[in-house]
Order: C-alpha cells, then sequence, then structure tokens
C-alpha cells in the first residue's frame, strides 16, 4: 500500500474560504480568530483530514522530538513495565513520552492516535494482545497510513501486523515457545494432567501461549484430548474463580498453567482456601514474572518476560530505522524456577 498525498493548508484554506495565514493562526491557537472563522477552518480541516506536517515544524523550531505509549491499563505490572522501557529509552535520547490508555476500547485507542499524530508524535507504541478481527484489521490499516503521511511511525508492540506490506514496526516476545518450555517444565517433573487457565479465544498473546502449551503437551507423548483449556481471561479474580470452579468440580488434574501472573494468584488464593497446598497438593506457573511473583506463597515458578526491553526496543528500532523500513523482531523468554512446582501428588 501507498500513503496518500499529504492535505496542504492551502487545500485547508480554499475549502474554508480563508487565507491561508488565517488557517495558521487557528490551527496555531497563538493568535486571536472570531469565533466562526476558527468553527469554519476547523470543520475544513477534518473534512481533509489535515495534519500539521511534523517535520515542516521541526524546521522552523515547533517540531518536538515525542513518542507515545498507548497501553490497554497502567495497573497491570506487565504494561507497566513496557511503559518503563518506552520512558527510559525516550529519555536516553531526550525525546518527551506521553502515555495514554484505552480500558481496551478501540474508539478511545483511535481517539489517542489522531491526537497524537496531529500533536506531532514522531512514533506511536500500540501495546499488548488483541482479537485479531477484521476490525482490528481496518484500524491498524488506517493508523499505519495516516502516520506514515503525516512522517511518523507506528510500532506494534507485542500484538501482530494484519499486513506485511503495512508501514508498521512489530516488536513482539515468543509468546508460544514460552509456553511450551513452562509446561515441559511440568512435565518433566512427572505431571500428565496439567490444565490451562487464562484462555480467551480471538486474543493474539494468549491464543500463542494455549498452542505452546498444546505443543508441549504432545511433543511428551499425550493426545489432544489431555488438554484443558479454561477460557477465563485474564486477572486475579478470573483465576481465583476458574480454580474454585475446578475444584468443585474435582477435575482431575495435578497441576495448572495459568495465562499470566495474575491469574496465577487468583489460582494460589483459590487452593489456599480449598484448604490445600501448592506444590504438594498441585502445582501452578505463571507467566511474564512481574515483580511480585517472587512474593507470592510459594514464590512463583513462570516465563520471564523482557517487557522493560520490549518498550526500549519498540523505540530504539523505530528510531533507527526512521520509518524506512518494517520487519518483526522477535525477543526470547526463558523460565524462572521457584518453589510452585513439585512432583504430582
Amino acid at each position: 500500500m501507498t500513503a496518500r498525498e499529504r492535505v496542504t493548508i492551502r487545500e485547508v484554506a480554499e475549502r474554508a474560504g480563508v487565507s491561508v495565514a488565517t488557517v495558521s493562526r487557528v490551527l496555531s491557537g497563538n493568535y486571536p480568530v472570531p469565533p466562526a472563522t476558527r468553527a469554519r477552518v476547523l470543520r475544513a480541516a477534518r473534512a481533509l483530514d489535515y495534519v500539521a506536517n511534523a517535520h515542516a515544524r521541526a524546521l522552523v523550531g515547533g517540531g518536538r522530538k515525542m513518542v507515545a505509549v498507548v497501553l490497554r491499563q497502567v495497573t497491570s505490572p506487565f504494561y507497566a513495565h513496557v511503559a518503563e522501557g518506552v520512558e527510559a529509552e525516550a529519555a536516553d535520547r531526550g525525546w518527551l513520552c506521553l502515555v495514554g490508555t484505552t480500558g481496551g476500547d478501540p474508539q478511545r485507542e483511535m481517539d489517542f492516535v489522531q491526537l497524537m499524530r496531529e500533536e506531532g508524535a514522531r512514533v506511536v507504541i500500540l501495546v499488548g494482545g488483541v482479537v485479531e478481527d477484521d476490525a482490528y484489521r481496518e484500524r491498524v490499516a488506517h493508523y499505519a497510513q495516516a502516520l506514515s503521511a503525516s512522517g511518523a511511525r507506528l510500532v506494534l508492540c507485542g500484538r501482530p501486523s494484519p499486513d506485511p506490506e503495512l508501514p508498521t514496526l512489530v516488536v513482539e516476545f515468543d509468546n508460544q515457545a514460552g509456553a511450551r518450555a513452562i509446561t515441559a517444565h511440568l512435565l518433566s517433573a512427572g505431571h500428565r494432567r496439567i490444565a490451562f487457565l487464562g484462555g480467551l479465544p480471538g486474543n493474539t498473546a494468549l491464543d500463542a501461549r494455549v498452542r505452546g502449551y498444546r505443543a508441549a503437551l504432545a511433543e511428551h507423548g499425550l493426545p489432544p484430548g489431555d488438554a484443558y483449556v479454561v477460557d477465563c481471561g485474564l486477572g486475579r479474580e478470573a483465576g481465583r474463580r476458574a480454580m474454585g470452579q475446578l475444584l468443585r468440580e474435582r477435575r482431575e488434574f495435578t497441576a495448572v498453567v495459568a495465562g499470566d501472573d495474575m491469574v496465577a494468584a487468583g489460582v494460589l488464593r483459590a487452593v489456599t482456601e480449598a484448604g490445600l497446598r501448592v506444590p504438594d497438593d498441585v502445582s501452578v506457573v505463571g507467566y511474564n514474572d512481574i515483580p511480585l511473583a517472587e512474593d507470592f506463597s510459594p514464590p512463583l515458578t513462570t516465563v520471564r518476560t523482557p517487557a522493560e526491553e520490549l518498550g526500549r526496543a519498540a523505540v530504539r528500532l523505530a528510531v533507527r530505522d526512521g520509518g524506512e523500513h518494517g520487519g518483526r523482531h522477535l525477543l526470547g523468554t526463558h523460565i524462572v524456577v521457584r518453589e510452585s512446582v513439585g512432583p504430582p501428588a
């Protein structure tokens, strides 16, 4: 795909029926303009999808070296560490960093990306797994083309690009390999009845973790029917509810792979509430290695994901290639062994 021609300030002026100077005054906000004229100019700019050229503003001293990172939430330790990495790398380069949260709302994401485009952010980073449906593909294609047209760079951090031809950079870690390795760790400890809690069908990150879990079972000779995936989503309460249900149903399992460490926290709580112990009665592993994981009771065996490096790499690679190249950059994961895994009861 090729980016469309940039709309010029002269075209906005012609549509609004005013001078170029008037458009400039309205958009800069530094001069008094009659309200009716201002409204007419802004309507014309919106209709033409006009944004100021960030590179042109930089030439006259108005540009800012700015990177924006868009997260689902900042209360999640994983998202917070990615944002810290973005901020640290931006600060090392003398750039400003802005953080926006969406709560998972696509419209809020679109509004924030458009705002950053208008403000002249050089790099916009979208973080976290998504449901890769037609709406997502259309939305990202629009982001990529619109940002590229204004001289900016779109980075997808931990989520895929819907089209390799789009002007996007993908930076992620190998979710499938991490889940395969942590499941194999349980299998090596002697477990054969292993449940996966934390599935969310359609979510790119969690689907990859489920594939890794299933792959490990298959590699150890277990039939596909032995896989048991509970699609409870993420969060401590989701893990607690799902584990409580499994225990009440008296499902036959000796170990749990949690979709992330917060799900694992909920699993540990449910096990304790049932009067059982980890790992004596059931082994539990997580994903992400958030800082609190080693303070869980017992300390959690989990997959360490390079969350802060993910954020740093997103900025570093986007700045390095200057928006000229796309591609996918894959970071590795590894297991952190603690005390939440033992032999089957």
